[in-house]
């Protein structure tokens, strides 16, 4: 059951950073033209395109941590494989991906509330919107995380575990 939670969560992900990038190159595109053609390009163009690019960054990184596919060093961890020296090694690193997350978590809420106020200049939207996917992708990158410790917890304590 949780499989088909996280398969449906990499679905709406990934064709909601589709939509985005989507409508962010028809913005740019008209953007563009607009400036060219008509000397002239509407204030909240090139704004919307800037806040869609951020939301496309964060739901990405979201996206990237459900199949693993975030750049990392991978000489040691590889070295140690299916060792419980290197079960033991993906633990820390796992373990070390919840505090920086916590992090992001923790100083993205602040900012949101802090921008609360702050309206943007060309959207005249309230700036909590834009800074509202870092609280939402380290939730995301959170259950990811959640998910992938599991994985680990079961393979060390399973039966390539006993074998210590």
């Amino acid at each position: 059951m949780l499989d088909k939670l996280f398969t449906g969560l990499r679905s709406v992900l990934y064709w909601f950073s589709v939509a985005a990038m989507s409508v962010m190159l028809v913005v740019i595109f008209a953007q563009v033209v607009s400036r060219y053609v008509f000397n002239w390009t509407p204030e909240w163009s090139e704004e919307l395109a800037r806040y869609l690019f951020v939301w496309v960054v964060f739901i990405g990184s979201a996206l990237i941590m459900g199949e693993s596919g975030h750049l990392a060093v991978q000489f040691v961890p590889n070295h140690f494989k299916g060792t419980a020296t290197g079960r033991f090694l993906e633990l820390v690193i796992n373990l070390s991906g919840y505090v920086f997350i916590l992090i992001l978590l923790t100083q993205g809420a602040k900012m949101t509330r802090v921008m609360t106020f702050q309206m943007s200049p060309g959207m005249e939207i309230p700036m909590s919107w834009v800074y509202a996917v870092i609280p939402l992708s380290s939730v995301l990158m959170l259950l990811y995380l959640m998910k992938d410790t599991v994985r680990i917890v079961r393979e060390f304590s399973g039966p390539k575990g006993e074998g210590r």
